[in-house]
């Protein structure tokens, strides 16, 4: 019998989000008045907004770790990629609101530049940048996966190899001469589409666009994991000698699931750059993608809605550590993921399956 993608439990599940999602957060940030207990402030639609974007992360590492067996240690700089190209049409979205009143960005006059760098040809264009948000992380991860999956790179040689990847992405984009803002990268954004960018309105919208992005993209995952094409994902993780002796190539799959991987992480940053409000090369630290892959960790690896749940919890205790004891807060975070490691290695997901299999 072919498996489903969800079962019913599973597709009510996603009714559910799409509820809370459309309908209830609107609700409860726009129509109930903010003196009830029931009202969702702007800064937690805010928070809830970038929360998304992380899980959206988390679900393709998960992808490529959990069902394939590649961990990368690099998948902030797709996230980045995506980020700078929304940036870049934000920009341009300023025209002369900027502090300088030039058609330029604030920061390419205060360097006195006279023209646009070539890679901007096209920013001015949200259809174009759009393109790019999916095109520049793919083909970035298909020409590196290409060179490193033909040369049987793995474990953890292909984590070191992706992380130091990221590291020289980071230091190129800080270089002010790249025409990505250096240090400071993008920030004071004003529009988006003509539309003021920082109304409750489109603070709303854009959160709400990011939770049905997630949604679609993990009815999605479901569906590759639960096909014949995601079966050889995971014999490949398994087993991948075995995998090449039965006459499949495991290039042309982890070529394939680690692009697409790519391309989520690259739509998540520019859904994530709009809401947050800025956008520097510090989204390409060696830290930030190795938080990727403790939210999956964390969550429960090969469950896919486990990394949402490792994003969700590990955020959010982040948000109330940075403000409670922010001088804690990475050590909390190494203790949890050496937590996770020797007592829960299958997550918080599986620590609850495991007590729901007790009680049956």
């Amino acid at each position: 019998m072919k498996p489903t993608v969800l079962s019913a439990k599973g597709w009510a599940g996603v009714a559910l989000a799409l509820g809370v999602m459309a309908v209830l957060v609107p609700v409860l940030n726009l129509v109930v008045p903010e003196g009830s207990v029931l009202h969702l402030s702007d800064f937690y639609v805010s928070l809830l907004g970038k929360i998304l974007c992380y899980a959206i992360c988390a679900l393709a590492m998960d992808l490529i770790w959990g069902y394939t067996g590649i961990l990368s240690l690099g998948h902030g700089l797709f996230f980045a990629l995506g980020g700078y190209a929304m940036g870049m049409y934000l920009m341009r979205q300023i025209g002369r609101d900027g502090q300088y009143k030039s058609d330029m960005p604030d920061f390419m006059v205060f360097l006195n530049w006279k023209e646009y760098p070539w890679h901007w040809a096209l920013s001015d264009s949200f259809v174009a940048q759009m393109l790019f948000v999916l095109l520049v992380p793919g083909l970035l991860a298909f020409v590196f996966g290409f060179f490193a999956f033909r040369s049987r790179i793995k474990g953890v040689y292909f984590s070191i190899i992706t992380q130091a990847l990221t590291f020289a992405a980071m230091l190129l984009f800080f270089r002010n001469e790249t025409g990505f803002g250096g240090n400071n990268g993008f920030t004071d954004f004003k529009r988006i589409l003509g539309t003021p960018i920082t109304t409750p309105s489109m603070r709303v919208l854009l959160c709400v666009l990011t939770g049905l992005v997630l949604i679609g993209f993990f009815v999605m995952a479901r569906a590759i994991v639960q096909s014949k094409y995601g079966r050889v994902l995971q014999a490949i993780r398994d087993a991948e000698t075995r995998v090449m002796f039965t006459g499949y190539n495991p290039v042309a799959y982890k070529l394939s699931i680690w692009t697409l991987s790519a391309v989520m992480c690259g739509v998540a940053g520019a859904l994530y750059v709009p809401q947050v409000g800025i956008i520097n090369p510090g989204e390409m630290s060696p830290a930030a993608s190795i938080e990727i892959a403790i939210w999956a960790a964390v969550g429960g690896r090969a469950t896919l809605i486990g990394p949402i749940v490792g994003a969700f919890f590990v955020n959010g205790a982040k948000s109330w550590f940075t403000v409670a004891f922010p001088e804690f807060w990475l050590f909390f975070l190494g203790a949890l993921f050496i937590a996770v490691t020797l007592f829960l290695p299958d997550g918080i997901v599986g620590l609850f399956r495991r007590k729901k299999e007790k009680h049956l």
